[in-house]
């Protein structure tokens, strides 16, 4: 006899009544099976590291991160639960299941309260990379324990079962066949009635599968599932067969008694359930994918489907392709349009008509979904009409998207194409103003030196203003080299501020002996303001330095008489926006240093003042320049986490620019 044994509980299906004539709609049946089914369905955002429910009740709260939802977990189980997310948001795998334990009790007081959970999850993904976890989870606690429940009573039972089955063959202690009632005859094919030859001659501890599993000289019991294949009795039967050896009152062995069950057609029946079973979980998976994808698909798109039913007089909104939202009749739905002079609008006071054929529309109109806003929004609409068996016109049922950020995208194009073709002009007119302001001091150079090599040397006075002449023409030029240098540096990567350790006071004394040197008209006077003999600090001194460059040579521009004055003092912020009545005092106020380049010179209007920083802008189109230098001085001091303005009356009242950088105190 030769048996293939399995495990004794896997021939216990437990066998479910399938109504197949079940007849619902593809909506329906989603809804119905994840209500039924009483799972949870979670969402976890990778980008946001963001936990929120798509369906259920959440285990312990919405919008939360993953690694709280770790600590609830069982330590045993954290390693297993971890590499299944991790898998699955780094691509390993698109789907995955995992079972866990996980903790109730939120309070962290007392015992934990553990559940056996079960989680299935399938990766979404956006250009190749996955962006969410759909996960459903089960709670198999119940299950679990009604299970283990079972298996309790089994084994206490299962001997009385067993013994009790209506195949039965006593052997003796040595495992001589003594008989077998009619079932087991039937089930092994015994020659007769009264015995049978081969089973007469073979010991039962000879046979497979005892003769591995009995101790011939100490039998103990045992309950296998086997398939029982005897080619002498013609015998090829899937059996559950237990040995129940029976000891008297004085501890030997009297009888060893056999029994055997037919479960042939039970186990076909199983695997046939178990193929069903398979089948179900094949489709409820495949309804819950689709479910959540849809879902995702129509939120991340701003999709609502709708429905309009003209036996009912409605218009509906759904949440996925199910859920109603919203209701309207069909006298409201025009006046949630704003243009009501539109064609597709005014078709609507004619629905049979217009919903007869498919329709689509773009337009702005009042919010309907959301009421957390009372923006108007632009849609686009597309719908095509429902008839029913009769051909009759029902309705119709379409897609309504939001596509207002796509308007405002596309308003934001056209400005920032305009914007762009605006930038083009005015490099255009930079380069053709660069151009003008380069040839000046090269016609100059040119000129005077052509002046000076053709002097005889005679007059020393005269030699000397030519090359002075030369020298402040090379000087111009270069300084507008330098200008262009550093604006082409700040487009392309910004400022690059290098702080070193100066004596400021000194330095700003040195800086201010060559920026004399650039007040050439008799009629101004240039004056410095050093309030101290002595101030170290840490900036970079060559960046202040292009900022009072910038500001003495703005100024010698614009003033013909009166007096240039360059001067600094230290000053905490809430002293610098006290100078301005718009600026608000901080509560933690920072040192600084503020310098000021004061000038009686042309002054800027009130509604230039604000403009005067931007690159290209020019005050004066006449007065010679590129306009970049007060841009640069900007984006210095925004490099230096700065602040620099302007302070002027109006035309013919003089100009202060001033500059202001922080400091740390000693």
């Amino acid at each position: 006899m030769s048996f293939n044994n399995t495990a004794a509980n896997s021939l216990r299906p437990n066998v479910q009544d399938i109504d197949s004539t079940l007849q619902i709609d593809v909506q329906s049946a989603m809804q119905l099976a994840l209500d039924i089914s009483g799972n949870h369905v979670m969402c976890l955002d990778l980008q946001r590291d963001n936990v929120y429910d798509l369906h259920g009740k959440a285990i312990f709260g919405n919008n939360v991160g993953i690694a709280t939802c770790y600590t609830y977990i069982h330590t045993e189980d954290r390693p297993g639960f971890e590499d299944f997310i991790d898998r699955l948001s780094k691509g390993v795998d698109m789907e995955g299941e995992c079972r866990y334990r996980w903790d109730y009790n939120y309070t962290g007081q007392g015992a934990p309260d553990w559940h056996d959970m079960h989680i299935f999850g399938v990766a979404e993904y956006e250009d190749g990379v996955p962006v969410n976890i759909i996960a459903t989870l089960t709670d198999e606690t119940e299950k679990l324990r009604k299970q283990r429940e079972v298996e309790r009573l089994y084994e206490r039972y299962h001997l009385v079962f067993e013994n009790s089955n209506i195949g039965l063959s006593f052997y003796s202690p040595e495992g001589r066949l003594l008989d077998a009632n009619r079932i087991m005859r039937e089930i092994c094919n015994f020659d007769s009635d009264v015995g049978d030859e081969f089973f007469s001659r073979v010991n039962l501890f000879d046979m497979p599968p005892f003769n591995e599993l009995l101790d011939r000289y100490h039998p103990e019991e045992f309950w296998a599932c086997s398939h029982s294949v005897i080619p002498d009795r013609n015998m090829h039967v899937y059996l559950e067969i237990s040995v129940h050896p029976i000891f008297g009152d004085d501890g030997q062995l009297m009888y060893i008694v056999v029994s055997a069950i037919d479960v042939t057609q039970d186990r076909d029946m199983y695997l046939q359930v178990r193929k069903n079973d398979a089948q179900i979980e094949e489709v409820r998976k495949a309804i819950q994918l689709y479910e959540s994808e849809l879902r995702y698909m129509l939120q991340a798109c701003q999709i609502q489907a709708w429905r309009i039913n003209l036996e009912r007089d409605q218009l509906e909104f759904f949440s996925g392709l199910s859920q109603v939202v919203r209701t309207f009749s069909l006298k409201q739905m025009q006046k949630i349009f704003v243009n009501q002079d539109d064609d597709f609008v005014k078709a609507l006071s004619n629905p049979a008509e217009a919903l007869s054929k498919p329709l689509s529309y773009l337009g702005k109109m009042h919010p309907v979904v959301s009421q957390s806003t009372s923006e108007l929004q632009w849609v686009q609409i597309n719908c095509i009409p429902e008839y029913d068996a009769d051909g009759k016109l029902r309705g119709s049922f379409g897609v309504w998207r939001n596509v207002t950020e796509l308007m405002q995208k596309q308003e934001l194009l056209r400005r920032e194409t305009a914007r762009a073709n605006d930038s083009v002009h005015m490099k255009s007119m930079f380069l053709s103003n660069i151009a003008h302001e380069i040839r000046t001091p090269l016609n100059a150079i040119v000129g005077f030196t052509e002046l000076l090599s053709m002097h005889d040397g005679s007059n020393a006075d005269e030699r000397q203003e030519l090359l002075t002449v030369i020298m402040n023409n090379c000087d111009m030029l270069l300084r507008l080299i330098d200008d262009i240098q550093v604006a082409s540096a700040i487009g392309s990567g910004g400022v690059d501020i290098v702080p070193e350790q100066v004596d400021f006071a000194k330095t700003f004394h040195s800086y201010c002996q060559t920026l004399s040197q650039r007040v050439q008209d008799p009629a101004v006077e240039f004056q410095e303001d050093n309030p101290l003999d002595r101030f170290p600090l840490v900036t970079d001194p060559n960046r202040v330095m292009q900022v009072m460059t910038n500001f003495v040579t703005n100024a010698v521009k614009y003033t013909h008489q009166g007096h240039i004055r360059m001067g600094w003092r230290p000053m905490n912020t809430n002293e610098l926006h006290g100078m301005d009545s718009t600026m608000l005092a901080l509560d933690h106020a920072k040192h600084g240093v503020y310098i000021y380049c004061e000038d009686t010179g042309d002054g800027i209007e009130s509604d230039n003042q604000e403009r005067v920083f931007e690159r290209f802008f020019k005050v004066n189109d006449f007065v010679q320049g590129t306009g970049l230098g007060l841009s640069i001085c900007k984006s210095i001091s925004d490099a230096m986490h700065g602040e620099i303005g302007v302070r002027s009356e109006g035309s013919g009242r003089g100009s202060t620019f001033w500059f202001w950088f922080p400091i740390e105190p000693e």
